[in-house]
């Protein structure tokens, strides 16, 4: 590795320690570990050190480290340890939420606020790094918190913010999705620490409003392929507007597979890329000292003064067609966040990020998952903000699929299929669309399934329901989290176009990150187009139990999934 002049070695990112690199700088507070995310930055500092690609990739202008030594004190010395056995979510807020910080952390607080203001009093990214966090074998993927602060007002309200901040990322450790996590994965609540990574948040200050123009993830293999041209070995982005909240969440983002950029998982038809194309992003409000999501239909103007690449982002959908930003305006349209030729016009950002992935790849040793920010004007700005290995995901060999009755098909995909089996699965959870939406109550259909999650404990159950399973917005699908479908073996999601649900064919969300380390397998199913079984039929006439939500119903029989990659065609048989 002596060829980037680095100052350990790297090819071992399991052994890498990142305390060094933060201590050197002044930049973190206590003397335990830093934790997996601000070691995956401190790696990729290293890694790009003496490289090609050092003056090309940038990184957050400061960095600061609350190492897991400040966590640990907090808990013992508060007498907060019985909290690692206390599965009651609520009464664990309000005991952190009473409990002080001591005299020492916050003074330290302080000390890193000011150093935030000798830069300039940037908006803040507090996030959690801990002990088990991306790991290679294990990413905790989104299970802990991760909060911003406007930095704005006088210092008594920043102070506040930044120490609110802290605590809810240090108080995430003890939820119920990190919980049922790390049970899963057999590891030991109290082993388990918080370190709190705060950095300066990448963007720009347009008018009152901070953001950066593009944020998204990267990831240096494909596991799940909607085509045989594209190899696992390919690269994948998953790009959105605005900071970049929604390229981990399951909410609308462009994929850019980087050896095919032009393809489209969800299709080419306007109707297709309308139904999975952006339409709101987040910034920081610094007027209103708030994070705020913004209709792109109301900030078009705006966008349009503040971003000359506009064209490259927005598109105009309206009567089954696309137009662009100079379309008729007697046309009813909307606009949306689709890219229609942002990897023609920015081709230094898709450069810079199929060599870094490359790099990344080959100094580690494993695939790589990142997280990063860009400027397009007046040149490429192009910044890292987290590094980390991507999570295992271990595809089976070849699945045929079995030659049955057309009738004992329950449900049959035709895209983003890997392989893998599941036979003789015991229940089958299916939420009715029209119920769901009829009965509206979705954190009481979310809490049913929990229930029913918990009690088919080791039965690796089919769940299938509509839209997106996990979405923020119940309207797109029912907004479960990770304990309360973590028995799951194979999950469904069915489109409704008459309801407005649709899959989201989301490879590199925290969501899909949880299933791949999981195992768990995935179909999606389009109703009423062609290669695709949805059979409301047998769904309506088949016995069931009830669940606690009048759309929930459970199954029991003898189910099997059969996924093959190769064809692109997954089913579920009972028989």
């Amino acid at each position: 590795m002596e060829e980037y002049g680095l100052k350990q070695s790297l090819d071992n990112y399991d052994a890498f320690r990142g305390e060094g690199f933060y201590r050197d700088r002044n930049a973190l507070i206590g003397t335990g570990r830093c934790g997996g995310k601000a070691k995956g930055l401190a790696y990729a500092h290293d890694a790009l050190a003496a490289s090609p690609l050092e003056e090309r990739v940038g990184f957050p202008d400061l960095t600061m480290v609350f190492s897991t030594e400040v966590f640990n004190d907090y808990i013992d010395g508060q007498g907060l340890a019985e909290l690692y056995e206390d599965d009651d979510w609520e009464r664990v807020q309000r005991t952190i939420e009473a409990t002080p910080f001591s005299d020492g952390t916050l003074r330290e607080i302080g000390r890193v606020l000011d150093r935030f203001d000798e830069i300039g009093s940037p908006p803040l990214a507090i996030r959690s790094s801990s002990l088990f966090e991306d790991s290679v074998s294990l990413a905790f993927a989104g299970k802990y918190e991760t909060c911003f602060s406007p930095n704005c007002g006088d210092r008594e309200k920043r102070f506040a913010a930044l120490s609110e901040g802290i605590r809810r990322v240090m108080m995430s450790l003890f939820n119920p999705s990190a919980r049922a996590y790390r049970e899963k994965h057999g590891k030991r609540h109290r082993d388990e620490a918080i370190a709190v990574i705060i950095q300066s948040v990448s963007g720009r200050n347009r008018g009152n409003y901070f953001y950066p123009e593009l944020a998204g993830t990267l990831f240096s293999r494909v596991f799940r392929r909607p085509n045989p041209r594209i190899k696992k070995e390919d690269g994948l982005m998953r790009l959105c507007f605005g900071l970049g909240t929604r390229s981990v969440d399951r909410c609308a983002a462009r994929i850019f597979y980087l050896t095919n950029p032009s393809l489209r998982p969800e299709g080419n038809m306007p109707h297709q890329i309308a139904e999975t194309s952006q339409e709101n992003f987040d910034y920081i409000d610094l007027e209103h000292c708030a994070f705020m999501t913004g209709a792109l239909s109301m900030f078009s103007d705006f966008l349009q003064r503040e971003h000359k690449n506009y064209g490259s982002y927005v598109q105009h959908y309206g009567d089954n067609f696309l137009y662009s930003n100079l379309a008729d305006p007697e046309v009813p349209t909307r606009p949306l966040f689709s890219f229609p030729d942002l990897h023609m016009r920015q081709k230094e950002m898709f450069e810079t990020a199929t060599g870094l992935l490359k790099h990344m790849e080959k100094v580690s040793g494993i695939p790589v998952d990142i997280e990063f920010t860009c400027e397009t004007k007046p040149k490429t700005d192009f910044r890292i903000l987290q590094m980390r290995p991507l999570a295992s995901y271990e595809e089976m060999s070849r699945v045929a699929l079995p030659d049955v009755p057309e009738e004992r098909i329950i449900f049959r995909g035709d895209r983003m299929v890997s392989n893998g089996m599941l036979e003789h699965v015991t229940h089958l959870v299916y939420v009715d669309a029209e119920l769901y939406k009829g009965e509206w109550d979705p954190s009481a259909t979310a809490r049913g399934i929990g229930e029913i999650n918990k009690k088919l404990s080791g039965t690796k159950y089919i769940l299938a329901g509509p839209g997106r399973w996990g979405s923020r917005n119940p309207a797109l699908g029912v907004p479960i989290t990770y304990s309360q479908i973590c028995n799951c073996g194979c999950l469904v999601e069915i489109s409704v176009p008459e309801l407005n649900f649709s899959p989201e064919l989301s490879f590199g969300t925290h969501f899909f990150l949880d299933m791949d380390s999981d195992g768990t397998l995935y179909l999606p199913v389009f109703s009423k187009q062609h290669g695709n079984i949805y059979r409301t039929d047998w769904l309506n006439n088949t016995p069931f139990k009830q669940g606690e939500h009048p759309s929930i119903r459970v199954y029991e029989g003898d189910f099997s999934v059969y996924l093959d990659g190769e064809i692109e065609s997954g089913m579920i048989v009972g028989k």
